[in-house]
């Protein structure tokens, strides 16, 4: 199970902000592009995007479902990326002292990635984690300006 965390530099309610926003989604999630909204409004449970997975030259479509949604403090989504398979991720915003500490919960689900889960598949997704939540923390930071 990949569990990774990083602080973000503005208060819960912005980067909450930013999870609920899905046009921000393929902005701040590794390897997706063209997002689109499929069913329902964004985040509530149920509700889905469907969007490009790039892995290299490869391309398919995915998609996101809401699973779980306990505003403001926690979104669990279900990725499922075509052949791969399907991904639980769990996203817990807390505040810590005036920033945000947000801490990223992925395991695989089905498919192929259930299957052939290994420490080297571990590996990439902690690679993949660093870099999707230094992006959250920029697209946060870049829509809510400090304000000190």
């Amino acid at each position: 199970m990949a569990v990774r965390h990083h602080v973000v530099q503005r208060p819960p309610e912005a980067v909450w902000a930013v999870l609920c926003d899905p046009e921000l989604y393929g902005e701040w999630v590794v390897g997706t592009e063209e997002t689109a909204p499929l069913d329902g409004v964004w985040p509530e449970v149920g509700a889905s995007l469907v969007y490009l997975v790039a892995l290299g030259p490869l391309r398919f479509e995915g998609v996101t479902v809401v699973r779980r949604l306990e505003p403001p403090t926690r979104l669990e989504l279900e990725a499922m990326s075509g052949p791969a398979g399907s991904a639980r991720i769990a996203l817990e915003v807390a505040p810590w002292g005036e920033d945000t500490l947000v801490v990223l919960d992925e395991h695989p689900l089905r498919g192929v990635g259930a299957r052939l889960h290994n420490p080297v598949l571990e590996a990439a997704v902690q690679l993949r984690h660093r870099r999707l939540l230094r992006r959250l923390a920029e697209v946060v930071e870049a829509t809510h300006p400090s304000t000190v």
